[in-house]
C-alpha cells in the first residue's frame, strides 16, 4: 500500500532508518545472503522514492496514497504477462469481482478496462460495488504502467485513483514495486478510514500477483 493517518508518509529521518535494517541486517550475514535477498534489500532501500511510468507518477496533489513491494520468484515475461492480461484478473485477484477489457488488444496507452471491487460498510459509508473505469497512461514494456480513473458506487465515490507499477528484474526472480493515489472530496474527508482500504488492498493485491504468477511456473 509507508503510512500515517495525516500524510500516509514516514518522517524522511525515520523512514531512512527502517529502510536501512535489510541492509544492516545482510552485511552481518557476512555475505550469505542470497543474490535475490540482497537485490530484495537494496531495492527496499530506494521504496520510498516516489515510482514513475515514462516521467509520470501519481497524483502529486493527492492527500491520500500508499507505496508497497513484493519479490516474486518468476520470470520478468511471466509476471508482466500476470499483471497485464485484464481478462484473466478474476481468475486469481480475490478482490476482483468482475473485468470487462474495452480496449482489444494488449495493454498500451489509452487502453481502457472496466472491473468491480466488493468495498464494505464503513461508519459512513453503505457496503457497495465500486465499478472502476481504468484509462492507460504510460506503458513500458517489461518495466511499467501507470493508469487512472475513478470508481464509484452507492454511497462511495473516488473521483480518481492513479496507480503505478515497477518491475524490477533480480536474481531469482522480480521485485514489483507499486503506489496508488485517491483523490475525491469524500475520501479525503475521512482519509483514515480509506487509507485502511487502500493500504492492505495494495498488499493483497500484490500477494495474489505473487501466488498467480509462482503457480504458473510450477505448472511448466
Amino acid at each position: 500500500m509507508t503510512a500515517t493517518a495525516r500524510t500516509f508518509r514516514r518522517p524522511a529521518r525515520l523512514r531512512t532508518a527502517l529502510l536501512a535494517l535489510p541492509i544492516a541486517a545482510t552485511a552481518l550475514l557476512g555475505g550469505l545472503a542470497s543474490p535475490a535477498e540482497a537485490a530484495t534489500a537494496n531495492a527496499t532501500a530506494t521504496a520510498q522514492r516516489p515510482l514513475t511510468c515514462q516521467g509520470q507518477g501519481i497524483d502529486p496533489t493527492a492527500k491520500l496514497h500508499y507505496q508497497t513491494q513484493i519479490f516474486i520468484k518468476a520470470p520478468l515475461s511471466v509476471v508482466w504477462r500476470t499483471h497485464t492480461d485484464v481478462a484473466a484478473w478474476p481468475k486469481w485477484q480475490s478482490a476482483v469481482s468482475g473485468m470487462k477489457p474495452l480496449t482489444p488488444g494488449p495493454m498500451r496507452p489509452g487502453s481502457q478496462f472496466r472491473w468491480t471491487t466488493p468495498a464494505p460498510a464503513t461508519a459512513s459509508t453503505p457496503a457497495t460495488t465500486l465499478v472502476i473505469t481504468s484509462t492507460v497512461q504510460d506503458v513500458r514494456p517489461g518495466q511499467c504502467t501507470r493508469w487512472m480513473g475513478p470508481a464509484i458506487g452507492d454511497g462511495l465515490r473516488i473521483d480518481r485513483g492513479t496507480h503505478v507499477w515497477n518491475f524490477i528484474k533480480v536474481p531469482g526472480g522480480v521485485i514489483v514495486r507499486t503506489e496508488e493515489s485517491w483523490t475525491g472530496a469524500q475520501i479525503e474527508a475521512d482519509p483514515a478510514t480509506a487509507i485502511r482500504y487502500l493500504a492492505p488492498g495494495l498488499d493483497q493485491w500484490l500477494a495474489d500477483l505473487k501466488a498467480a504468477s509462482e503457480a504458473r511456473v510450477c505448472q511448466h
